[in-house]
């Protein structure tokens, strides 16, 4: 073989390993600047009831799960969940324990919490079949001859705001315990206080305004919900709630990123209150039937 063409095979060898090289250089480069990306994503980790509709589901169906979906958009992070059910030490075994970060749905200013800029204001409500009685007021006298469902809170069915509110009347006869978590091997389990009106088990009940606007609509008999009256029932019964989302107290960054993604898709998330049917007092388009 001629001197020339050896050179010229050599040159081409070589040429061939420095490209080679450079390949392997840049691939190395593109998996590194990947792999930092994903390590650096932000994820948004929320802690949330698994069988709590309107609210949340382990479906993602709830409006609280859409809010969250809407927030970790906004600030490019995944969205992740821890499921517990919301019964005495949810955020003691949630938040405080580290294994997520955020609370949708806390009352505004609740104290082992830092909440964001409220997004929603409601409260309790009366709920009639439409052809019964309307109330309005506790201090209804009717009240004292009808059977009434109300909603008791926690494993040891402690008293729910109405029921002390009732309580101070002496309308206590003829109450009715619905627990708020109610039956967790069946769906929805907070539906059923709203049910047993519709059926005419009871002839009214005193419900949590969200939970009484989403599952009204969903009876076969029209159904008349009525806040509740007074709103504040004394110096320390108040049963208007204005509602945020909560982190830890020392989280000021997260409360500051979700109050921001919270007020620019202000109107996104009215709409998607609305079409849940929650029942709203800070906006005159409350849903309201």
């Amino acid at each position: 073989m001629c001197s020339g063409c050896l050179d010229g095979l050599d040159l081409a060898v070589r040429l061939a390993r420095k490209a080679f090289q450079w390949l392997a250089i840049g691939v190395a480069a593109i998996a590194f600047v990947f792999l930092t990306a994903t390590a650096d994503a932000r994820e948004l980790r929320v802690c949330a009831d698994p069988n709590n509709m309107p609210f949340s589901n382990a479906a993602g169906q709830g409006f609280e799960n859409r809010i969250a979906e809407i927030v970790a958009s906004d600030l490019g992070a995944k969205l992740t969940y821890t499921w517990w059910a919301q019964r005495r030490g949810f955020v003691r075994n949630t938040l405080k324990a580290g294994l997520c970060d955020l609370v949708p749905g806390t009352p505004a200013n609740l104290e082992m919490l830092r909440t964001t800029t409220p997004y929603y204001r409601s409260s309790y409500v009366f709920v009639t079949r439409k052809d019964g009685p309307d109330v309005s007021s506790f201090n209804d006298p009717r009240l004292r001859d009808m059977r009434i469902g109300v909603q008791l809170i926690g494993d040891d069915g402690a008293n729910s705001p109405p029921v002390q509110a009732l309580g101070r009347r002496g309308i206590v006869g003829h109450l009715v315990g619905y627990p708020v978590y109610g039956d967790y091997s069946a769906p929805n389990p907070p539906a059923r206080i709203v049910e047993a009106v519709a059926s005419g088990e009871i002839d009214l009940a005193v419900v949590w305004g969200p939970l009484a606007g989403y599952f009204a609509a969903k009876q076969k008999v029209p159904l008349r919900i009525t806040p509740v009256a007074p709103r504040i029932d004394g110096p320390q019964l108040p049963m208007i709630y204005d509602i945020s989302m909560g982190v830890r107290r020392e989280d000021d960054a997260l409360r500051g990123d979700v109050n921001g993604a919270l007020s620019r898709h202000k109107s996104e998330i009215d709409a998607l209150l609305a079409q849940y049917g929650v029942l709203r007092l800070d906006s005159p388009g409350s849903p309201v039937r």
